[in-house]
């Protein structure tokens, strides 16, 4: 014998009184989750590599580059979002702007203008 349970989701009392820009009908319970991205380095595809890899004067590149490339780029990525994510943070504010972005690129020695 099988029992199946089902939850029902009660609706919760809308006030009229919302924050700019949202309406009452559209208002979702609960917290957000945060979606867990895996292998995001995939995304940086070998013809992208080896565009890179001409610009910079490369003529021809070893099939074990591209997996390498991968690895060295995430990893600047993580070093320069986590230093712009402690400016954020210091500055107690909950967005990361432009200018913390640039500050951790100068913390990490690549100094960007324009911004």
């Amino acid at each position: 014998k099988v029992t199946v349970s089902v939850l029902y989701w009660k609706a919760l009392p809308t006030t009229p009184t919302m924050a700019k820009g949202k309406s009452a009908s559209k208002a979702v319970s609960g917290k957000r989750v945060k979606k867990v991205l895996a292998n995001n380095a995939k995304g940086i595809t070998k013809g992208a590599i080896r565009r890179l890899a001409r610009r910079a004067g490369s003529r021809r590149l070893s099939g074990l580059i591209y997996d390498e490339v991968r690895s060295t780029l995430k990893g600047f990525v993580e070093r320069t979002v986590s230093a712009a994510v402690a400016y954020t943070e210091h500055a107690r504010k909950r967005t990361v702007t432009t200018g913390a972005v640039v500050a951790a690129l100068k913390k990490n020695g690549r100094m960007l203008y324009g911004y």
